[in-house]
């Protein structure tokens, strides 16, 4: 399902329901008790790009990490985001097959390997709205229909340290 939450806030919800009557009533409730509105099929699938993303233990990786970088650019990476304990791969949603084959050939386990709607561009909100919003998440995912909820929010460092006082 796809709506705005306030402020503009782009929503992407994926579920899975036995009964569809059910879960549209559901997600267009919690929508519309929370000021936003509950859109069409496909109104906002162009905000959000399907990506294939993978997360590696930094310390799984045995070889130099020129080539493992060049190794997971031939199974199909798009993006390569290093951190201090983890590396992020990101696929495009075609090469996420290919991805696994690589990884698996490599012999690398990733500790999470997941589709994502992953925000094209995305909105900064003050803190204040940006609670509201991030409550509106927890709404739908309190949901036994929802299995993911993607937004257009930034996350940004001032919000998550806010978030981290509470």
């Amino acid at each position: 399902f796809e709506g705005y939450g306030p402020n503009g806030i782009a929503f992407f919800i994926e579920c899975t329901t036995d009964n569809t009557n059910r879960t549209v009533a559901s997600v267009r409730s919690i929508f519309s008790k929370n000021g936003g509105s509950l859109g069409t099929n496909g109104s906002l699938e162009f905000l959000f790009d399907r990506k294939g993303v993978f997360t590696i233990d930094r310390e799984s990786i045995a070889q130099n990490m020129e080539e493992f970088e060049l190794e997971l650019i031939e199974g199909g990476a798009t993006t390569i985001e290093k951190e201090e304990d983890n590396i992020y791969v990101y696929t495009d949603f075609t090469d996420f097959g290919t991805m696994n084959a690589k990884l698996e050939e490599l012999g690398i386990e990733p500790k999470n390997a997941e589709l994502q709607r992953i925000p094209l561009n995305t909105v900064e909100l003050p803190v204040e709205d940006a609670k509201k919003i991030l409550q509106l998440i927890d709404k739908f995912e309190e949901d036994d229909d929802v299995q993911n909820v993607y937004h257009n929010m930034e996350l940004s460092d001032e919000l998550v340290a806010e978030i981290e006082k509470e």
